[in-house]
């Protein structure tokens, strides 16, 4: 790809826990901001660390920060609990009174069962997906420590396939169901074709093949490797950049973060040797550790001094 690294559409910072991922992040949102581009970064980490980072509260919808960034915090729960609403909205419209206690009591059983905080965040994923281009040039994801990330990224293959045998199940009792109601229908008043159910599962899964086509495609999308030149983060990397690869999820670069330049220095060139072997063909820059942690509008304006050139240009 041509131009800088990061100058793609939708930007994935990932790393483990500490590496600077949220802060570099930021400051390359504030960079496309500055550029004119308008900005969303999403935080899909339930630490929280973007409101820190920026000096300011966020919450689940979208907060100006500066012309042409905006910013929002997805929390796991509070999605879960509007998507849970959401399903019990939508299956009232179809279920029959005498059914609907029963219903909404499987439903509230659903809620606690593993996997439903990352299908719900999942949802709201691939509905900010939707808004690239229309109301937003640009969308910024801070992610959770890797390991979440990588299931999050990884469920577009399977949220498909799943829904596609909901949507086949749920044509098939709608065939059953017009055929008994023809059957019947005089007495009851008619036939009704419509189906809330199934127009949502169809929704769903166009907005999942929607993601899916985004998320694996190398000009649009680029996953950013944040480490510090430490074995444990690098050896995370590795790994990592396997399940993106398995998942065709394109990597755009890995930023060594936190770099001393100093008596570390001899260190850091081994394992900086070690990250090109194991990543080549990707950008690899890195980044000298700053006096302090970067805080703050004003904080990230430093860090963003600090970010080499051909990694995002204004």
């Amino acid at each position: 790809m041509n131009g800088p690294a990061l100058d793609r559409s939708v930007l994935f910072f990932g790393g483990k826990g500490g590496v600077g991922k949220t802060t570099l992040a930021a400051a390359i949102a504030i960079m496309s901001a500055d550029r004119g581009d308008r900005t969303l970064l999403v935080s899909t980490d339930p630490a929280h660390s973007t409101s820190d980072a920026l000096g300011m509260d966020l919450g689940g919808q979208a907060t100006e920060v500066l012309s042409n960034l905006w910013a929002l915090e997805i929390d796991p729960v509070e999605e879960t609990e509007r998507y849970i609403k959401q399903v019990k909205a939508r299956i009232a419209e179809s279920t029959p009174p005498r059914l609907a206690a029963e219903v909404e009591r499987q439903i509230d059983i659903a809620r606690v069962t593993p996997g439903a905080d990352e299908s719900a965040l999942f949802d709201r994923f691939t509905s900010i997906l939707t808004e690239l281009g229309s109301r937003y040039d640009r969308l910024v994801f801070d992610t959770a420590p890797l390991g979440h990330t990588l299931r999050l990224l990884s469920l577009p293959e399977l949220m498909n396939t799943w829904i596609d045998g909901l949507i086949a199940r749920r044509k098939k009792v709608n065939v059953l169901g017009r055929m008994w109601r023809t059957v019947s229908g005089a007495a009851q008043g008619g036939v009704r074709d419509s189906d809330p159910v199934l127009d949502a599962l169809q929704d769903r899964r166009d907005r999942f093949e929607h993601a899916r086509q985004v998320m694996t495609d190398a000009k649009t999308t680029g996953f950013v490797f944040v480490v510090i030149p430490e074995h444990l983060a690098i050896s995370e990397t590795e790994r990592s950049v396997t399940v993106l690869d398995r998942h065709a999820i394109p990597v755009a670069a890995v930023i060594v973060n936190q770099c001393n330049r100093g008596s570390d220095r001899e260190r850091e060139q081994a394992y900086l040797t070690r990250l090109k072997r194991r990543f080549h063909g990707h950008p690899i820059f890195e980044v000298s550790r700053l006096g302090q942690e970067p805080h703050g509008i004003d904080g990230l304006r430093q860090l963003i001094a600090a970010i080499p050139r051909g990694v995002f240009e204004l």
